[in-house]
């Protein structure tokens, strides 16, 4: 409840999550029956990167801060570059959009999105940005109950985002199970969850869980920019997809090492690979 992502926005880790999110997006609106999109924990939707708490760290220089008013590192970038400069149309860096303004870019006039935030705050911020949007609707909720709540929705097509602050010392797990407990109510779901690479052993643990249940067609995507040789700061982060879109593996295989080149780092790199197939 103490964390606050304002001092943490646009930094790497929210670069390449929030990259392969508009990649997802735009899949989506490929089709034109309607879809949804439902983020567990969606913060307050955007973040001012000139505030003091944004500048008391200074992260977003070597994530956002190294793409912004350059050319496309690599042609997947384009969607979530675009949403950047949707805050931003005066061509000065200020305004950082967190994911549920990723996900509001790309929504047509027949898509939803459900907004899921427990910080009281931070939830009354979130119903601020969005009110009067008849498309998006906040909820000031625990996030893995909001997966029974939620799931499945009308539209039958769509994404869930579940990307936990990490407070907790049982995230990791709390996560396989949500995931668990949400791809049997939504089998047919893109579900795509965000972890933080500090210590290997603790995302090895927490794949391995995913795999037992039994979830088909799980896609891992991993960007790092330290070496891991401690776990005392964030050498990275990664996206573990359930039913990804149609050759979204093959992109990021292109996009992610374009990002690691176009990012300040001190060793790491990018990996795709695929947990468990599609089944057959």
């Amino acid at each position: 409840m103490n964390y606050r992502h304002i001092f943490h926005a646009g930094n790497p880790a929210d670069v390449m999550k929030h990259a392969v999110l508009a990649l997802i997006l735009d899949h989506l609106r490929a089709k034109p029956a309607p879809f949804c999109v439902l983020d567990t924990h969606a913060g307050i939707g955007r973040y001012d990167l000139t505030s003091e708490q944004a500048r008391k760290t200074a992260e977003s220089d070597d994530g956002i801060g190294r793409l912004w008013r350059q050319p496309p590192a690599q042609p997947g970038l384009a969607p979530y570059l675009d949403a950047v400069q949707a805050l931003n149309p005066d061509g000065t860096l200020r305004w950082y959009p967190g994911s549920p303004r990723i996900a509001r870019a790309a929504l047509r006039p027949q898509d939803r999105m459900v907004l899921v935030e427990l910080h009281p705050e931070d939830a009354h911020s979130l119903k601020a940005e969005f009110a009067g949007d008849r498309t998006v609707s906040v909820h000031q909720s625990d996030a893995y109950t909001a997966l029974k709540a939620h799931l499945p929705p009308k539209e039958k097509r769509g994404l869930v985002l579940i990307d936990p602050p990490f407070e907790q010392p049982d995230e990791f797990a709390r996560m396989a199970e949500g995931l668990a407990l949400a791809h049997r109510r939504w089998s047919t779901g893109i579900f795509a969850l965000w972890y933080p690479i500090k210590e290997r052993a603790a995302v090895w643990r927490f794949q391995d869980a995913v795999e037992k249940t039994g979830i088909p067609k799980v896609l891992i995507a991993e960007l790092t920019w330290h070496p891991e040789d401690t776990h005392l700061r964030l050498n990275g982060s990664g996206l573990l997809i359930v039913n990804p879109p149609w050759k979204l593996d093959e992109t990021l295989r292109d996009l992610l090492p374009a990002l690691h080149d176009a990012l300040p780092s001190t060793g790491g790199g990018a990996s795709v690979s695929w947990l468990t197939p599609e089944a057959s």
